[in-house]
């Protein structure tokens, strides 16, 4: 393990080595470099029995073995790794270079490809193929194994992607997961649409907001907790299938399932409803599985998850029973429940009471991709309520591996069933907080479609296909306690 001594002696060794390359006449920080080929890709194409093969990458050192005449590097780039011979040889002038690299620094190769006596693809640099293209100052991660420590992970994530592969290809297949959505979508004649991050009413879900000021208006503002109320309007609109891949921010609880600011997909379907958005659920889910996962099992944390077709759907009061041992209509069977449970319920309302008993005792049994449906009404203030019992919502949530993944309702579109279900909402929140979207009334009485509406949380699917058990691995910046003296 290195100390701090010997941090400081390292970085004063390689400021030596930067002022010996500014001695050369070199910049240190380099300049543009054109026509830089992927590490794979040159392995890829290279075959043993064709001459004059030639290659040229750029990436970061990785492994330095130097033994005298000869420099051997392993160089990282986007793609992966190659082999770099530096040869007192072939550079001439440019030697005096090659004995100043240090691991982490970055660096372009050019020249002919061959491969070593053992095996090794590799690129023979030549003297007008070597460039420096920046000097690494720090220290990189003892003996390059990669950062071990979770937190420093975290905090220097820019060092935390070369130096341990795996990380840098689960952001890569982030990147990926997300662009099969987008395709998913668009062939299902969907628009990508934008709306604001800053509102001056706080609405759509009900969670905590982030507070900010607008100096020009003089006015406080939310940052965003869900885009739906927007996105309706669109529908009012004559957008008939709308989707925004949105940053929401809720001032709430950090976990390894929760950061404040995180990533979702909401869309909207005119003349759908909730089992449409089961449908559409299924589909695009198991789509991103075919397309990045190998086979239909993905192994989250210990537990071995099922993601096979078809999807089980169950009904709330259904699975309460099944996994709870209460009715959901005996409200005082219900509260006993609670009481074993240890939870404080004297002061919750009857649906809170129902609600926490669920969360405590169904969720943890829903490993296999699980549809729960049609939820007590009350608990959805912007859903339509089922014809069959008004009692209900027609609401489900996708629960898979324990853990909510999606929320989706048929949406309610009727002005006054509206207001009215605002008033009730604002009656138990903070009073500077209670503000009744009115515009958003008023879009409604211009006449919204029937509509299906869907949220997945983007983050939490990622964690999903890629087997990582906290959200922190999935985000390239998570939120963080400010770091300790040890860590700054």
């Amino acid at each position: 393990m290195t100390t701090p001594t010997d941090t400081d002696k390292f970085e004063q060794q390689r400021q030596e080595k930067l002022s010996k390359l500014e001695a050369l006449g070199l910049d240190p920080y380099g300049f543009r470099y054109d026509d830089v080929e992927a590490a794979e890709a040159v392995k890829a194409r290279f075959q043993d029995e064709q001459e004059g093969q030639r290659a040229r990458c750029a990436g970061r050192i990785v492994l330095l073995r130097d033994i005298g005449k000869l420099i051997f590097i392993t160089l990282r780039d986007r793609s992966g790794t190659i082999q770099i011979g530096l040869s007192k040889k072939l550079l001439g002038d440019r030697w005096a270079v090659a004995k100043l690299l240090d691991l982490g620094d970055i660096i372009g190769a050019a020249g002919q490809l061959g491969r070593t006596r053992t095996g090794e693809i590799t690129i023979w640099v030549e003297e007008d193929g070597f460039a420096f293209l920046s000097k690494c100052l720090a220290q990189p991660p003892e003996k390059f194994h990669g950062l071990a420590d979770i937190d420093q992970r975290y905090r220097q994530r820019y060092v935390d992607l070369w130096a341990n592969p795996e990380v840098m290809e689960r952001f890569q297949k982030r990147s990926a997961i997300i662009a099969t959505i987008r395709q998913f979508l668009e062939a299902r004649g969907f628009l990508e649409v934008e709306t604001p991050m800053m509102q001056a009413i706080a609405g759509g879900a009900a969670a905590k907001p982030f507070i900010t000021h607008h100096n020009s208006l003089d006015l406080d503002m939310y940052l965003r907790i869900s885009p739906e109320l927007f996105l309706k309007r669109l529908l009012v609109g004559g957008l008939e299938r709308v989707f925004e891949i949105n940053r929401n921010f809720r001032n709430e609880g950090l976990s390894r399932r929760h950061n404040p600011e995180f990533t979702m997909i909401e869309l909207y379907q005119a003349y759908g409803d909730y089992n449409v958005m089961m449908d559409l659920t299924e589909e695009l889910v198991s789509a991103c599985v075919e397309a990045h996962v190998d086979g239909t099992t993905v192994k989250f944390g210990e537990t071995d998850v099922d993601l096979s077709r078809p999807w089980r759907r169950a009904r709330y009061a259904d699975l309460l029973r099944e996994y709870g041992g209460c009715d959901i209509d005996d409200i005082q069977a219900v509260r006993e429940k609670a009481r074993t449970l240890e939870l404080d319920e004297a002061d919750m309302d009857d649906a809170v009471v129902v609600n926490e008993v669920f969360e405590a005792t169904v969720e943890h049994h829903l490993v296999k991709p699980t549809f729960v449906m049609d939820y007590p009404a009350v608990l959805c203030p912007l859903t339509k309520r089922s014809k069959e019992d008004p009692r209900y919502a027609e609401r489900f949530e996708l629960f898979i591996a324990n853990m909510e993944l999606a929320n989706a309702y048929t949406e309610l579109n009727d002005p006054a069933q509206q207001h009215e279900n605002f008033l009730i909402q604002l009656r138990g929140q903070d009073e500077s907080m209670a503000t009744m979207d009115n515009d958003y009334i008023n879009a409604l009485k211009y006449g919204m479609p029937p509509a299906g509406g869907l949220g997945i949380g983007i983050d939490r699917l990622v964690m999903i296909l890629t087997g990582v058990t906290s959200i922190r691995d999935v985000i390239l910046f998570p939120a963080l306690k400010p770091a300790g003296p040890e860590q700054s």
